[in-house]
C-alpha cells in the first residue's frame, strides 16, 4: 500500500534563481531566508525517503482537466517567457513517473472527475516545477517528478476532487510520495512603478497589502496548529479574494490528497514570510509521519544554493 510520506508548500519566486551576489544586495546585506529554507526542505526530503516526487505547479494553467504529466524524462535548457532576462539557460534533466499519473487518470475516472494524463515529448516546463527541481537538487537524487496542472476554470472546492483522486491513487500503489505545492500564498503584485516600505525587499512590509499580511498570516497559523478545515470555511470570504497564487490550486489538491477538511497535519514553518514583489512567500513542512524524528530543522547544516547562468 503506498503512502504520502510528507507534504510541503514551497516558494518558487523567480528571483531565488538570481546569484548569490544579486539576492544578498536585494536583501540589504542579507540573502532571502527562503534560500536556507530550501536546504531545511532537503534534510525534510531526505529523511521521509520518498519514491516520487509531485509538484503541484501554480504556472501550469490547463482548460477542461487537471492534468498528471505522464512523460517518462524531461531534459533540455529552460528559459522564462515572463522573466528572460535572468531566468534563461537552466539545464534540467530529471525522470517522469507515467504509472503514477496513469493510475491518477484512471482513479478519476472511476469517479467522475478530471483528472487526466499528459503524456507528449514536446510540453513545456514551467519554472515553479523547474525552480523545485533545481533547488531542492531533485536531479541529483534522482528522484521522479511528476507535475499536476491548475485547472483555470474549476470553481475552488473542485481542486479539492482532484487531489483526492491523487490519494487515492497513491493509496493503491506500492510507492513513498512526496507533495509539494509549488507557489505563493496572497498573490497580489506591486506596481511596476512601486517604492520598497523597507529596504530589504524581503521584509515582510513589502508585500501588496497590509490586509493581505494579516490574512496570509492568519492562514501560517492556522496550518500550525493542523486546522486546515478552518482555511476552507473562510476560503470564499477570505484567501480567494486576497487572491493566493493559482486561486490556491496548489494548495487545494495537495490538502485535497491529505483528507481535506479532515486533514489535520500541522504545518511547520522552515523559512520566514517574505515580500516578492508584493506576493506572500513562506515554505511550510506537513509531517505525515509522526513517528519521524520532528526536531527544529534550523538547526541543521549549511545548504549551498544554486546560481543559474
Amino acid at each position: 500500500m503506498g503512502k504520502i510520506v510528507g507534504a510541503a508548500i514551497v516558494s518558487h519566486h523567480p528571483g531565488l534563481m538570481q546569484c548569490e551576489e544579486f539576492r544578498v544586495y536585494m536583501g540589504a546585506g542579507a540573502d532571502s531566508d527562503l534560500i536556507a529554507g530550501y536546504g531545511r526542505l532537503r534534510k525534510k526530503i531526505e529523511a521521509v525517503k520518498p519514491d516520487v516526487v509531485m509538484i503541484f505547479d501554480s504556472h501550469w494553467f490547463t482548460t477542461g482537466y487537471h492534468l498528471v504529466d505522464a512523460g517518462e524524462r524531461y531534459s533540455g535548457t529552460y528559459i522564462s517567457d515572463e522573466m528572460p532576462w535572468y531566468l534563461h539557460g537552466v539545464p534540467y534533466d530529471y525522470r517522469g513517473h507515467p504509472e503514477l499519473a496513469l493510475a491518477i487518470e484512471a482513479v478519476s475516472r472511476e469517479r467522475g472527475g478530471y483528472n487526466r494524463a499528459i503524456r507528449h515529448p514536446e510540453l513545456g516546463r514551467h519554472y515553479p516545477t523547474i525552480n523545485l527541481v533545481k533547488q531542492l537538487r531533485l536531479e541529483t537524487m534522482d528522484l521522479p517528478v511528476v507535475a499536476v496542472s491548475s485547472c483555470q476554470n474549476c470553481d475552488w472546492e473542485q481542486f479539492l476532487p482532484s487531489g483526492e483522486a491523487i490519494g487515492e491513487a497513491i493509496r493503491r500503489s506500492d510507492l513513498r510520495v512526496l507533495l509539494l505545492a509549488s507557489g505563493a500564498l496572497s498573490h497580489k503584485f506591486n506596481g511596476i512603478d512601486w517604492k520598497p516600505r523597507n529596504p530589504r525587499i524581503y521584509h515582510e512590509s513589502n508585500v501588496s497589502r497590509p490586509e493581505n499580511i494579516e490574512s496570509d498570516k492568519q492562514a501560517i497559523a492556522l496550518m500550525k496548529e493542523g486546522r486546515h478545515d478552518l482555511i476552507l470555511e473562510r476560503w470564499d470570504e477570505d484567501y480567494r479574494r486576497k487572491p493566493w497564487e493559482a486561486f490556491g490550486a496548489h494548495y487545494l489538491q495537495m490538502l485535497g490528497a491529505l483528507g481535506g477538511t479532515a486533514c489535520r497535519f500541522k504545518g511547520e514553518t522552515l523559512s520566514d514570510y517574505e515580500n516578492a514583489r508584493g506576493t506572500g512567500n513562506i515554505h511550510v513542512w506537513f509531517e505525515t509521519q509522526p513517528h519521524l524524528d520532528t526536531q527544529d530543522a534550523r538547526g541543521l547544516s549549511e545548504y549551498t544554493p544554486i546560481v543559474t547562468a
